[in-house]
Order: C-alpha cells, then sequence, then structure tokens
C-alpha cells in the first residue's frame, strides 16, 4: 500500500507567533522523525503552507509564511505546495501528485488540529483514500472555549473510524 507524508502549515508564524501551539517541540520532534523516516524508505512528502491574501501576515513571500525551516525540506525532492483554504486539496494539485504517484495511504500531520487537519482529513476519506492521522503529530493552540489539549483529544476521536485511522508516531513503520 503505497503512503505519503502530508504536513499541514507547520508555517514560521503559526508555530512561533503569539499563541504557542501546544507541545510544539514535542510534535515537531515527531514530524521531524516522520519525514527522516519517509527519507530513508523512499515515500514522497507533500508540504503545504496556508497563503493568506496580499497584505496579510501569512501572504505568499513573507518571513511567517515560510515553512518551519526546523523541518528541512527540499522543494528539489518534496513536493511543496501553497492553499488558501482548510482543505488541503481544495483548489491545488494534491489529490492529482497523490494518484500519479500510485498513493492511498496519506499520513497527515502538523497544523492546526480544529481547521486544516480535519478538514483535510475528512477530505482525503471522501476522494477514496485511507488516511491516517498521527495523533502525536498534529496540534493547535488553546482558544477562549477549549484548551489545546482537549481538542486534539477530541479530534483523535471524532475522526477515528470514519475519516480516518489514528496512529501514534512511533508505531508508524513505511
Amino acid at each position: 500500500m503505497p503512503s505519503a507524508l502530508l504536513i499541514i502549515d507547520m508555517q514560521v508564524g503559526l508555530f512561533h507567533g503569539p499563541d504557542k501551539p501546544h507541545d510544539g517541540e514535542r510534535v515537531l520532534g515527531n514530524i521531524r522523525r516522520l519525514i527522516q523516516q519517509a527519507r530513508e524508505r523512499n515515500v514522497p512528502i507533500h508540504a503545504v503552507r496556508h497563503t493568506g491574501p496580499d497584505g496579510s501576515p501569512i501572504a505568499a513571500g513573507s518571513p511567517f509564511w515560510q515553512l518551519l525551516p526546523e523541518l528541512e525540506l527540499d522543494g528539489d525532492i518534496d513536493i511543496l505546495f501553497n492553499k488558501t483554504r482548510p482543505n488541503a486539496f481544495h483548489g491545488t494539485s494534491l489529490a492529482q501528485h497523490l494518484r500519479s504517484g500510485g498513493v492511498d495511504e496519506l499520513l497527515i500531520v502538523g497544523m492546526k488540529t480544529q481547521y486544516c487537519i480535519d478538514s483535510t482529513c475528512r477530505a482525503a476519506a471522501d476522494l477514496g483514500l485511507k488516511p491516517l492521522l498521527v495523533a502525536d503529530a498534529h496540534t493547535c493552540m488553546d482558544t477562549p472555549v477549549l484548551a489545546a489539549s482537549a481538542i486534539i483529544e477530541h479530534h483523535n476521536a471524532t475522526l477515528n473510524g470514519a475519516f480516518a485511522r489514528i496512529i501514534n508516531t512511533a508505531d508508524i513503520q513505511f
């Protein structure tokens, strides 16, 4: 079953902004481990940036829009692309890239759990892919209503089964 790794919105402005992501360094470490494992096994890596309108803090090309340098992504071998909606498939060529590579299992990691992670898991399932949400490799920030840890736990429980299979970093074997 050919797999791919999808890294969502691990951007300078979101990760290092005024609101810090829950357990951010652990999540970043887990994503880095998955990148290393994917490289060792020649598993394709796709990384997407959320792109805001001109003049916004995450407008294309702005410092906050950039993917985290700590990920050590390489535009020559990794597929880097932009999106403007929470669903990483909407208005992008992600589905075509995955189909052309014969990928049917998509490991999903990154930010923010209740927006782009949730939307992309659901869309991947609707497209007939097998999304695997890496439970300890996605994050978000606290909101006025819920703590980030509760948001993450809720989404891991809600998405598990109908929309994705939940797996931990340590259990992934590409």
